[in-house]
């Protein structure tokens, strides 16, 4: 694996560690988190687990893989990756259910004020995978080209949600700014990125006698930090495009996020268009962060002009 996926699997692993210092939350690895009547948490989040709710969530409910059963109260969103949702009859979902690749069972009296986005497993897809990995032939590489994005898109989906939870007025600004400024934003990320690769290029040749190497490492962190930062802000300004292109209620950051990622995902997997649009994504991404200062200020350079 390449060294930049090991950096983001541990920003994963060191954020999710500290993820229950904001507020009431409930972060678990294969294990059951249960709300009891008359508890209340801001967000529950498991993986591999089970989510059974007869209190109240006040803001969101993800699962990846298990079970989501609702009995109470959840504010935002449930969202279910792989997971099986059930809605009891006296569950009431004041925002959005999104179930992606799983399943969605919402008994009669069960109540969802906002959107329902269901996008169910195609068994054809399991087939593919278990014949081409397992089969007769042998080892096919289709399948595991397959598996390994779908690794780094979960690893990513992950990431987002856990930025999202930490710094969403960071976020929601710098997604503002894109379509407030787009211009500027783009000709930023252009001239980040030729002045950013300049700087590589210059401290890789001076790594040959040792001297480059601290710069170089530097510059490489500086740059997975901006990419992770900046993609984040992409999923949720193209879900919340999406959204308000479909509805003009307010949208759930959360909501945003998975439509953005989702919309992202799907692009970037189309050969040459979706190298592309990478491409484009990773100027605007760059440009927007570094305007913005990461999502505090409308335009950094101000002062400079």
């Amino acid at each position: 694996m390449k060294s930049g996926t090991w950096l983001v699997t541990l920003l994963i692993l060191a954020v999710v560690g500290s993820f229950p210092l904001y507020g009431q939350q409930s972060i678990l690895l294969k294990n059951d988190i249960v709300v009891e009547e008359g508890d209340v948490q801001e967000n529950v989040f498991t993986i591999g687990g089970s989510i059974h709710i007869k209190g109240k969530v006040k803001q969101t409910a993800v699962a990846f893989g298990g079970t989501i059963i609702v009995e109470g109260v959840v504010s935002e969103t449930v969202l279910g990756f792989g997971s099986t949702i059930i809605l009891k009859p006296t569950a009431r979902i004041e925002g959005d259910v999104v179930s992606l690749g799983g399943t969605l069972e919402k008994m009669p009296g069960s109540v969802i004020e906002g959107d329902t986005i269901y996008f169910k497993t195609d068994a054809s897809i399991r087939e593919i995978f278990r014949e081409g990995i397992l089969g007769r032939t042998g080892i096919s590489l289709l399948p595991l080209l397959i598996i390994f994005r779908l690794i780094m898109a979960f690893i990513w989906f992950i990431l987002a949600i856990v930025l999202l939870a930490i710094f969403p007025r960071q976020i929601t600004y710098a997604s503002s700014q894109i379509r407030a400024a787009f211009g500027p934003v783009f000709g930023t990320g252009v001239l980040s990125i030729i002045i950013f690769t300049g700087l590589v290029v210059f401290s890789a040749l001076l790594s040959l006698a040792l001297i480059g190497l601290p710069i170089l490492l530097s510059l490489i962190l500086i740059g997975i930090i901006i990419k992770i930062f900046g993609q984040v802000v992409l999923f949720y300004f193209f879900g919340e495009s999406i959204h308000k292109a479909i509805s003009q209620k307010h949208v759930p950051p959360l909501l945003a996020i998975t439509l953005g990622f989702i919309l992202v995902t799907v692009i970037g997997l189309i050969p040459v268009f979706g190298a592309l649009f990478s491409l484009f994504l990773s100027i605007i991404g760059w440009g927007v962060v570094l305007r913005t200062k990461f999502g505090t200020t409308p335009n950094w350079f101000k002062k400079s002009i």
